[in-house]
């Protein structure tokens, strides 16, 4: 399941996000008459779809892991988060269709009209996002039933089930995060053109529009993530002092930037800010935090995974750190020279900030995660009476064939990647001067519309 998640994680910021930004860059191309921004979101309508195609393959493999390794947790509270679930199911159903529509909207539909259409796509991906994200916030903070006496879930109220204390601070700081990470990673495409010397309008435009919407989220997600870490505190007080390392309940708390817990409660190596751990929390230092020995040690996370999920905290307020400083020098030089800093190291930056985001789209996860430790349903169910019962071998073998799935998925769609950007280069290099390559992706079904529509008046915003 974790080698499961955190291959399909790393789809799910271009499956939310992408649309977004491919229908921002479609609204300049037809305001503007802009042909290369109507170029650009063409091609990244064409990647969005080969990513849906794959997320469908990873998407999959995950419902049945849950019913196939999770028969305990799905059997007693499917009922009760199962919910979720189902909006994400009737979402990906929606967003399947918009895409269809969509990317052959190309070719078949006015400007405007296809515009139009195309703009409950990302709405269906955020639907699907806070589907996913509402089961997951149950599994922290659960709500909406009673239990009776032989300890299930009886009286189940859905609209408690869904909108539990964690969602708001989940759903916002997740969606923000695939957003800016989406972004950032397309900006990071042409950011390498950029630094090979394609210096055209296709390439700083390319890099632009996506590189401005994530520099403006990047604050909002730094002031969102410390605003969860504030909801850790109050609804999760034991996996926020596996996050920061507390081991007794005190004020007065020191702040470890990295290091290692040890079973004794000391903390070798990182950095210690004196009482900066309790300031976080409440603002005051003499706030006090909850630490790990308030509970016995069935009940809370092992000093090895409290390490894991700090080491992971860290790297996400690390990377935000920096990426908080990259959106300020772009929008210091935006302001005054009305252009991308000049420095190449600027670019070198920008280019390896995606792979950045997905780093701490993966921490984000481990520290949801792994942080809940030994609960599956916080406080309700561990994790050893939720998973199957099958034998060891069993699970080595579709381990195994989970692996060979997904590294042929993922080694499909970087190869078709590969192909459609190579397609593209010659496309670019072979057509005549402002020419945008059409007639060199006419035979696509995201390509330009035919001469016949242009000729009766169809493509005269392009």
């Amino acid at each position: 399941m974790a080698f499961t998640l955190a291959s399909h994680i790393l789809l799910v910021p271009f499956g939310v996000a992408l649309p977004a930004i491919t229908l921002l860059m479609h609204y300049r191309g037809l305001r503007k008459g802009d042909a290369i921004a109507l170029l650009l979101a063409r091609r990244w309508s064409a990647v969005m779809a080969v990513q849906f195609a794959i997320g469908i393959v990873t998407g999959t493999v995950l419902s049945f892991e849950f019913g196939l390794l999770w028969p305990g947790m799905m059997g007693r509270w499917g009922d009760v988060f199962g919910f979720g679930f189902g909006i994400e199911a009737w979402a990906f159903f929606l967003e399947a269709i918009f895409i269809a529509i969509y990317l052959y909207g190309w070719r078949r539909l006015k400007p405007w009209t296809h515009f139009w259409l195309g703009l409950p796509l990302p709405l269906a991906a955020l639907m699907g996002a806070f589907g996913v994200v509402a089961a997951n916030a149950w599994m922290n903070t659960p709500r909406g039933f009673t239990l009776d006496a032989s300890g299930r879930p009886r009286n189940v109220d859905v609209r408690q089930a869904v909108f539990t204390p964690m969602f708001g601070p989940e759903y916002w700081h997740f969606v923000v995060g695939v957003v800016l990470t989406a972004g950032y990673v397309v900006a990071g495409v042409y950011a390498v053109g950029l630094l090979r010397g394609r210096r055209d309008r296709y390439h700083r435009l390319g890099f632009t529009l996506p590189f401005t919407v994530a520099a403006i989220l990047t604050p909002v997600q730094f002031v969102l993530g410390d605003s969860i870490a504030r909801s850790v505190f109050q609804k999760q007080p034991v996996k926020f002092a596996a996050t920061e390392l507390v081991w007794k309940s005190d004020t007065h708390v020191p702040e470890y930037i990295f290091g290692r817990l040890h079973a004794d409660g000391s903390v070798s190596g990182g950095i210690k800010i004196p009482q900066l751990d309790s300031i976080l929390a409440g603002f005051r230092p003499a706030t006090k935090v909850t630490g790990l020995t308030s509970v016995p040690a069935s009940d809370r996370p092992t000093v090895i995974q409290a390490t894991i999920v700090h080491w992971a905290f860290d790297i996400m307020v690390t990377v935000g750190s920096l990426l908080v400083l990259l959106a300020l020098w772009y929008g210091w030089c935006w302001l005054r020279r009305r252009e991308l800093p000049r420095s190449p190291w600027f670019l070198r930056c920008a280019a390896v900030a995606g792979a950045a985001c997905l780093l701490t789209v993966e921490c984000g996860w481990i520290t949801t995660e792994v942080g809940r430790q030994p609960w599956i349903v916080y406080q309700n169910m561990r994790v050893s009476e939720a998973v199957t019962g099958t034998r060891a071998a069993s699970l080595w073998t579709m381990f195994g064939i989970v692996v060979v799935v997904y590294v042929l998925a993922f080694g499909s769609f970087l190869t078709v990647l590969a192909k459609m950007s190579h397609r593209w280069r010659l496309a670019d290099e072979g057509a005549p001067a402002g020419a945008a390559a059409e007639d060199l992706e006419g035979d696509t079904p995201y390509g330009p519309r035919p001469l016949s529509t242009t000729a009766s008046g169809d493509r005269g915003d392009e």
